[in-house]
């Protein structure tokens, strides 16, 4: 099975609104392994690696967000160096 690889920064309403738990519990449901991380300019980051129906499943939750959240864009790099996770995790 092919994994791919996607790197997305959210922007928006998107710390302090738990995003990041939504961004982590949405990957362990899908089977993906990466991470998510608050930006200093209030952006969050994740990169993520799954097959190609895993990611755009979680980049079409990532859309959405948390009910409290206010998503205003999306930037997405897909590829890049596969490091091959073994779990996804929340960086601080």
């Amino acid at each position: 099975m092919t994994r791919t690889r996607v790197t997305v920064k959210i922007e928006g309403r998107v710390q302090g609104v738990g995003f990041r738990h939504f961004t982590y519990k949405t990957a362990l449901r899908l089977g993906l392994t990466g991470w998510v991380r608050n930006l200093p300019d209030g952006a969050v980051e994740a990169v993520a690696e799954g097959t190609q129906e895993q990611v755009e499943e979680w980049l079409a939750a990532l859309k959405e967000g948390p009910p409290a959240s206010r998503v205003e864009g999306l930037t997405i790099r897909r590829g890049g160096n596969n490091e091959a996770f073994d779990r996804f995790e929340v960086r601080f």
